[in-house]
């Protein structure tokens, strides 16, 4: 049984009461923004930074920090331009809804009545695809399956190819039943916006989201845009030293990820997702409607089965361009993008009306969550998490074991190089393999040594080196790439090689080297 309060008691409960204000945690100070930026620049090696901070419709925070590029030191402002890949998810998902308020098509309905040639792996499932399943990641095909028909960025393939090609893509779960992330869909999103609207993706979100907005000096893809004088360059690191790499410069396909902008014109777009799709003097981008569908759980995502502190999330979904968890009690609206040498992050907190937008020159994704994390902490009135470390230690790590396996690799094959016994013989190997989705690849000899090269995707070109009984690693002359893989040879019934199967080798390489999709059938 309780025992009644004494007055002592009350006046001590009625003190911490009026002093609850006074004790919680301070707000972070744009100072101690200015050294949370720099230290994170310095411990993952990310030439610069830009960071928004937007708090009760205002702008509180935009500023840049370090350098656009490594080799001219001019310096990153809050206007400087980055590509923020697939943050530009988002805006495909509002073009969409723009257009369904016009009465011009709805969330259900189907993508073949727009795009007639549009075919999946399975009939049933073309025939149910909606406009919704295109933005939800749930159509059964594998994390970023496809993706090598414009990762890396130097093939010839053309958002026709892409469409075409969907039908030869196996799904890996049912449809509508697993979330696993895509970019073609959304490259077909985009097509369907040009087919209603008679305008290009590009245009549309140029003319209808970016320019009532004001956000003037961004544009729907790195060619378009007006003034190309303040742009980062990308960076990664090559053989353990980040340098300037080659920009991404994607012919097609911008509506899953063209989109330049800089964090002060992020900020407009940002201010109008908390105001519900109002923007100015009360001007409405798209109904209060096509709002709540954009933010509403569409497909469940994974999350530990025991809440894990600070943030305790219980739920994670993807709405339509969004991705949606429950932070500290507080929902949380968020999404990352990221291309070779560039990766950004947006996250609001609706009910705090918060919004962080942090964009990096380099490709080291903790980077960005150990920036946005501590910011939102502060708003969120959490003890301090030394972040920066925190994920340091964590890259530093995963880095450690990625190239402790890397290196086991490379040692079986100098130790088959060097080996006195016979080695198989690769003149059986040389010949011509086709996937139906990916077109040919070509194993040859040239001055003793043995290549391989990808007829539609040029970057895809590097020496093969023996590695174990009918496997070869092969090495990209494009070392940016950071994504060696194993070339696996089937033989035939006549033990004459027929097939190759291939995976990345190191656990880090990007996702959209989708390797592992590929059935390469020999040819000649």
């Amino acid at each position: 049984m309780n025992q009644p309060l004494t007055s002592g008691s009350r006046l001590l409960l009625w003190l911490l009461f009026c002093l609850v204000p006074q004790l919680k945690a301070q707000v972070i100070t744009a100072p101690q923004i200015d050294e949370l930026a720099e230290r994170t620049r310095t411990t993952f090696s990310v030439p610069g930074i830009a960071v928004a901070v937007i708090k009760d419709g205002k702008v509180v925070h935009a500023k840049g920090y370090g350098v656009r590029s490594l080799r001219t030191k001019e310096k990153v402002d809050e206007n400087t331009m980055f590509g923020i890949a697939s943050n530009s998810k988002a805006f495909t998902a509002a073009a969409l809804g723009i257009l369904m308020d016009e009465g011009k098509l709805t969330w259900d309905s189907k993508v073949i009545d727009f795009i007639p040639e549009f075919r999946m792996y399975n009939a049933y499932v073309t025939e149910e695809f909606t406009i919704r399943d295109l933005l939800t990641h749930r159509s059964g095909l594998g994390l970023g399956a496809g993706d090598l028909m414009f990762w890396p960025d130097s093939s010839n393939f053309t958002l026709k190819d892409v469409i075409y090609n969907l039908r030869y893509l196996k799904p890996v779960s049912g449809f509508r039943t697993k979330y696993d992330y895509d970019n073609l869909l959304y490259m077909v999103a985009g097509e369907v916006i040009q087919r209603v609207s008679g305008k290009t993706w590009e245009a549309f979100v140029e003319e209808r989201i970016m320019r009532p907005l004001q956000m003037n000096g961004s544009a729907g893809s790195f060619e378009r845009l007006p003034d190309k004088v303040n742009v980062i360059d990308a960076h990664a690191a090559v053989n353990g030293t980040v340098q300037v790499i080659s920009r991404d410069k994607f012919r097609f396909g911008h509506s899953a990820g063209g989109i330049n902008s800089s964090v002060s014109d992020m900020a407009k777009w940002v201010i109008m997702q908390l105001n519900r799709g109002k923007y100015g003097d009360g001007k409405r981008l798209f109904s209060e409607s096509v709002h709540n569908e954009m933010w509403a759980p569409q497909t469940i995502t994974p999350v530990s089965p025991v809440p894990v502190p600070p943030y305790n999330t219980h739920f994670s979904a993807y709405g339509l361009g969004w991705g949606l968890s429950d932070v500290k009690g507080y929902k949380q609206v968020t999404h990352t993008g990221g291309l070779a040498g560039m990766v950004t992050q947006v996250t609001l907190i609706p009910e705090l009306q918060l919004g962080i937008i942090v964009f990096t020159n380099q490709q080291v994704g903790a980077a960005f969550s150990a920036v946005t994390n501590t910011i939102k902490d502060s708003y969120l009135g959490l003890p301090p998490t030394d972040w920066v470390k925190l994920f340091g230690d964590r890259v530093q790590k995963g880095q450690a074991e990625a190239d402790a396996m890397t290196k086991s690799v490379w040692e079986t094959i100098t130790k088959a190089q060097q080996s006195t016994t016979t080695k198989p013989a690769i003149e059986p190997y040389l010949g011509t393999y086709r996937d139906n989705w990916f077109g040919d690849v070509v194993i040859s000899r040239k001055d003793n040594r043995y290549w391989f090269t990808s007829v539609r995707s040029p970057k895809l070109t590097g020496e093969l080196f023996y590695y174990k009984n009918n496997t070869f690693i092969v090495k990209w002359n494009n070392r940016s790439l950071d994504a060696d893989a194993y070339v696996m040879f089937q033989v035939d019934e006549d033990m004459k090689p027929s097939r190759i199967t291939m995976k990345p080798v190191s656990p880090l390489t990007d996702f959209s080297f989708d390797f592992q999709d590929l059935e390469l059938k020999r040819v000649k």
